[in-house]
């Protein structure tokens, strides 16, 4: 059966991020192989999700495995199925706990990423909120209430929550906005959400609030949106933090270890069930994980929730606890692999023939044995490469240009230390583009 063709756009996103180097943001589908269980275990937590549950998992494995891609894939399929999905890298200035405006980062970051099935681009935020107020409207009309009220009593529930009283009166603020036409109003309690406030002070006079969000608060907040979302109409929150090696980075223990204080708790409350419509996925490298002088195998409380279930040997596997070890493609995933980007950068004209494609994956191997299937960023981007110089050249044979091919292996990031400080949070190594990568 004949598969269908895929738009311009699409295919011009696919082609230009897999030559960067980076994972297409769309389009993932025409691409993806493997994983089925992998993924067949997501589906099963995107539903606990909207059955009111929650859920958190650790995706792990070596560089260029395809950990990013795994989780855009499963971020797409969290949208088809009506969830809101807030999305960031970790870095060094970037982090789940700080004193020194790094969480904040982390949270502008997740509100700037934040996407529906609708807006999936990003910049969400404010149409969550405006489905929200919409639906506030409607129902005060039905049953003859002020907005206010019913904003108040849709949002009774937070008030329970730490912050949540002043989210409740952010939201009631934002309304004001929108009935007034008070845009600046409006453009303020977008700035309270996305935790843009640096002093109470200042948040108290554009809003009539006593608290902000702060790097102490962050996991809090993240809470309020997660039941925010879910009385906007949406069937739950899910977080997606890529790059949590940059933990494993953080030279200073103290500053590491508050990061995974903070992990052990997010962990807690979904094991234990107090959170609702909540799910969170973390992505990283198995030192990340396993690393007992530095990574989350260091904090002792940690090491006993995420341990390898002993009975999961021998071949056997247990995709049920939070840690997922992704497996590494075969040689014959790779080909398929290869195919599906084949079919998408050749639309037109006469495709390369299966002969071509075994004999770049020969020449592959030949250059750096099995870690052309096992880690294929620098693989795919070698073989986009290939295609496009082949379709700007179509007299030129495909057997000419295979001597020429270099590929090396993908080591990722530099593993060198983030030199800071507790308190101050004093970055003194490296960049967002030095410690961000690809993960096909």
């Amino acid at each position: 059966m004949d598969r269908p063709r895929i738009k311009p756009r699409e295919r011009d996103t696919i082609i230009q991020a897999l030559r960067a180097g980076v994972v297409p943001r769309a389009g993932l589908q025409h691409i993806q192989v493997g994983r089925a269980r992998e993924i067949e275990e997501m589906v099963k937590d995107i539903a606990r999700l909207e059955d009111g549950g929650s859920a958190i998992r650790f995706v792990i494995g070596e560089y260029g495995s395809g950990k990013t891609f795994f989780l855009n894939l499963v971020r797409l399929i969290a949208l088809e199925k009506g969830l809101v999905v807030m999305s960031a890298d970790l870095g060094p200035d970037r982090r789940l706990h700080a004193t020194g405006g790094q969480a904040r980062s982390l949270l502008a970051e997740l509100t700037r990423n934040t996407t529906t099935r609708t807006k999936s681009d990003g910049g969400a935020l404010a149409n969550v909120v405006e489905r929200f107020v919409a639906q506030a409207i409607r129902q005060a009309e039905e049953e003859d209430k002020t907005p206010e009220a019913t904003i108040r009593e849709k949002l009774n529930g937070l008030e329970e929550l730490h912050g949540g009283f002043d989210f409740a009166t952010v939201i009631a603020r934002y309304w004001q906005g929108h009935e007034e036409g008070n845009e600046n109003l409006k453009t303020n309690a977008l700035r309270w959400l996305r935790g843009e406030f640096a002093t109470r002070t200042d948040a108290r006079a554009a809003l009539g609030v006593r608290t902000i969000v702060d790097d102490a608060s962050i996991y809090d907040h993240l809470k309020l949106l997660s039941a925010f979302v879910h009385f906007a109409g949406y069937k739950g929150l899910l977080v997606i933090l890529d790059e949590m090696v940059n933990l494993y980075k953080l030279s200073n223990s103290q500053a590491r270890n508050s990061n995974y204080e903070q992990i052990l708790r997010i962990l807690n409350d979904v094991l234990q069930g107090t959170v609702s419509h909540f799910g969170v996925l973390m992505g990283g490298t198995p030192e990340f994980l396993m690393d007992t002088r530095r990574g989350l195998y260091s904090y002792q409380a940690l090491q006993s929730r995420l341990a390898q279930n002993s009975f999961a040997r021998d071949g056997l596997i247990d995709l049920s606890g939070p840690v997922i070890h992704l497996a590494n493609l075969t040689p014959e995933d790779m080909f398929v692999l290869l195919a599906n980007v084949r079919r998408v950068f050749q639309q037109e004209g006469e495709p390369l023939p299966d002969q071509a494609l075994q004999a770049f994956m020969r020449h592959c191997s030949e250059q750096i044995g099995d870690a052309y299937f096992r880690t294929p960023r620098n693989t795919v981007t070698t073989f986009v490469n290939l295609l496009a110089v082949l379709e700007q050249n179509p007299d030129t044979d495909w057997r000419t240009l295979l001597g020429d091919v270099a590929i090396s292996v993908d080591g990722g990031d530099d593993l060198s230390d983030i030199v800071d400080t507790a308190e101050a949070g004093d970055l003194r190594h490296g960049s967002d583009d030095e410690l961000s990568g690809f993960r096909l």
